[in-house]
């Protein structure tokens, strides 16, 4: 097999979650450039609609399912779904996740820490948990992609919702213990960890708070945001055989960010 061939991943099906718009749908329109069908989840059923239809004009297939991913009960049941009505996976991508709060942590209530950690922490877990329990069942192997942050290692400033940086870091660490159980099964479980790139959801956020935006920008030794197709061959990469013998790897993709 030829380099540029371990890069396929033709016959395979993928699910990826929050794939309506942002990185989500970056990754999931790369990885059917690379071979591979598509189960994407989202909450709002017309941008999913969207975005199976450019997966489609790729010539491959694309299923949807709506699902709010920070409601625990619907993020299990939307799993067990996916299985049922698009299995078998081979390829999970667990990419929901946001800050969605700011209140400074002395401000910050219960239940709003709780709704950033199931949106965040927990759907990566019923994602890994569900999913990977079906490829250990099939015996084939398969690949886990968990998407962290940069906030994992870093704590941005003038930002509140510090719910936010602990669930990142937490993922990381679940990255690293699943990809310990289950190395011997054939199944690889990594993490991309982006910095700032330029998702609609960041367009608006630098039409409310440009500062915020600006200072992250002026920390980034390549003097730039990233934009959402620079994650795409990434998430190519560890869904395919080019990363057989890559587990439990934390992979930043921040222009640099965390160097300084």
């Amino acid at each position: 097999m030829g380099v540029f061939d371990q890069f396929r991943i033709d016959g395979k099906t993928a699910l990826v979650t929050g794939a309506s718009r942002g990185l989500g749908r970056a990754m999931a329109l790369a990885l059917a450039e690379a071979g591979a069908d598509l189960v994407i989840t989202g909450r709002d059923e017309a941008s999913l609609a969207t975005t199976a239809d450019e997966i489609r004009a790729l010539g491959r297939k694309a299923s949807t399912k709506a699902i709010d991913m920070g409601v625990p009960e619907a993020c299990r049941d939307g799993f067990h779904e996916c299985l049922r009505d698009f299995g078998p996976i081979d390829i999970l991508i667990n990419n929901i996740g946001g800050r969605r709060v700011a209140e400074p942590i002395e401000e910050q209530t219960l239940e709003s820490w709780h709704h950033v950690l199931d949106l965040n922490l927990t759907s990566c877990f019923l994602g890994t948990s569900i999913i990977g329990a079906a490829m250990l069942k099939r015996g084939q192997g398969g690949r886990i992609v968990n998407v962290s942050s940069m906030n994992a290692f870093v704590s941005n400033r003038g930002i509140g919702g510090r719910s936010y940086e602990a669930a990142k870091a937490a993922v990381v660490q679940f990255t690293r213990a699943a990809a310990a159980d289950w190395a011997p099964h054939g199944i690889t479980v990594n993490a991309i960890c982006p910095g700032l790139f330029m998702t609609d959801a960041n367009r608006a956020w630098n039409e409310k708070k440009p500062e915020v935006i600006d200072k992250l920008v002026a920390g980034i030794p390549m003097g730039r945001a990233g934009e959402p197709h620079e994650i795409g061959p990434l998430a190519v990469f560890l869904a395919s055989p080019a990363s057989s013998f890559v587990t439990g790897a934390t992979h930043l993709i921040d222009g640099g960010y965390t160097l300084l």
